[in-house]
């Protein structure tokens, strides 16, 4: 059996049908997709992949399952879920997922089609594994399924640390060995044992840190949006959507850069020649009907804003994120030997919740030369009602430190 060294978890053992999983081109697809995507044009060490992440995930699903008691069969499953967990995962994952949803329908944790014919299905009918059942894990069905996909799966607990240590911010760190350990399952869901508000908690607020401070920074989502505009211009014209569900950041990137309409954007990632914020608007300030806006509806505020600002569509973004949630609130704890949902037990969600709405903006992006014209068509065109400091962010006078080339 393999022991790998590891950054996070030190020495990981793999074994089993997980260790014949180990060398099938899904998962060693997995060295080739960046974990936090374009995140490393902010933290240039955030260059980690989600081979390792999944090799975390399977590190912490079977320490989950020795405390948990199980074994055999069973723990070979979740163990073998944990590790393909991520195998339907787009090029530069979250990145690029929404193309396509949009496209064929399915989640990056729909994989039933991708563990069919091929050698992953090889291995685990050769561990008397059910594929199906498999599948099913990975989409978080059933207690064992809670365990790869939920509000305390150890997906969640292993990229929190990963994140945070790759790009060197703090936030994210957790005690997931405590964790581990303090997990249940009572009535069929899986729970935090007696005594471990505050465990739950530090998993909330790592999570409510991190998302400002790595995942949705504004540079990391201006390289998203431009990448995920390429990408779409690109995939259903000069790509399948199949051929794409398969590619690595590899291929992607030479596809954008041989595809004439993407070319310049590619140029632009390589080059880390992004746009600037023209527009960088709060909550409170924008419209609710253009909150609830579709991908359709974008595209055509996109170009009304494109039109009237004199450039080329290409060169204006809409990028709205969706409502603020908070999934971890529902993590369910055992208090005085009932289980309760944190979110009634924890006076601090609340302030995240408040915390999520603060932070969170809508931003349009255009190249530099172009976004006093584009962010003063978009108040108009968006009907956003914006103060003077928001507005002065597109001339530059609302930079922190920690920017690098907003």
């Amino acid at each position: 059996m393999p022991t790998i060294k590891d950054s996070v978890h030190d020495h990981i053992t793999v074994e089993g049908a997980a260790a014949d999983l180990l060398d099938t081109p899904p998962v060693q697809r997995l060295r080739n997709i960046k974990q936090l995507g374009t995140a490393e044009l902010v933290y240039p060490s955030a260059n980690h992949t989600r081979f390792e992440h999944s090799l975390g995930v399977y590190h912490l699903a079977r320490q989950a399952l020795d405390h948990l008691g199980i074994e055999g069969r069973q723990a070979e499953r979740v163990g073998a879920a944990a590790l393909l967990h991520d195998i339907g995962h787009t090029p530069f994952s979250h990145n690029t997922e929404a193309v396509l949803e949009r496209h064929t329908g399915k989640e990056h944790d729909d994989v039933h089609d991708l563990l069919e014919g091929g050698e992953v299905e090889r291995v685990l009918i050769k561990h008397d594994l059910d594929p199906e059942r498999v599948a099913d894990l990975i989409a978080g069905d059933g207690e064992l399924g809670q365990l790869v996909s939920g509000e305390l799966d150890v997906d969640r607990m292993d990229y929190l640390v990963r994140d945070a240590h790759h790009t060197g911010v703090p936030y994210g760190t957790i005690d997931h060995g405590r964790l581990v350990r303090a997990l249940r399952v009572v009535g069929g869901e899986l729970v935090l044992g007696e005594g471990n508000v505050q465990s739950a908690e530090s998993l909330l607020l790592a999570r409510a840190l991190m998302n400002p401070t790595v995942y949705s920074h504004h540079v990391a989502r201006i390289s998203k949006g431009m990448l995920r505009r390429a990408t779409e211009a690109l995939v259903g014209d000069a790509v399948s959507p199949e051929r794409f569900r398969r590619m690595d950041d590899h291929d992607l990137m030479v596809a954008l850069r041989n595809h004439e309409p993407t070319a310049d954007y590619a140029r632009r990632l390589d080059g880390r020649d992004l746009f600037k914020r023209a527009v960088w608007a709060e909550w409170a300030d924008v419209p609710e009907e253009l909150i609830e806006a579709d991908h359709e509806r974008v595209l055509d505020l996109e170009g009304d804003i494109a039109e009237a600002a004199g450039v080329d569509e290409r060169e204006v973004i809409l990028d709205i994120p969706g409502r603020p949630a908070m999934a971890e609130s529902s993590t369910q704890v055992v208090v005085n030997g009932e289980v309760r949902r944190l979110g009634s037990q924890s006076t601090l969600v609340g302030a995240l919740r408040t915390a999520q709405h603060e932070q969170w903006r809508l931003g349009v992006y255009a190249p530099d030369d172009a976004t006093d014209r584009v962010g003063q068509v978009a108040e108009r065109v968006l009907g956003l009602d914006l103060d003077a400091l928001v507005v002065d962010v597109r001339k530059g006078l609302h930079q922190t430190l920690d920017e690098y080339g907003a």
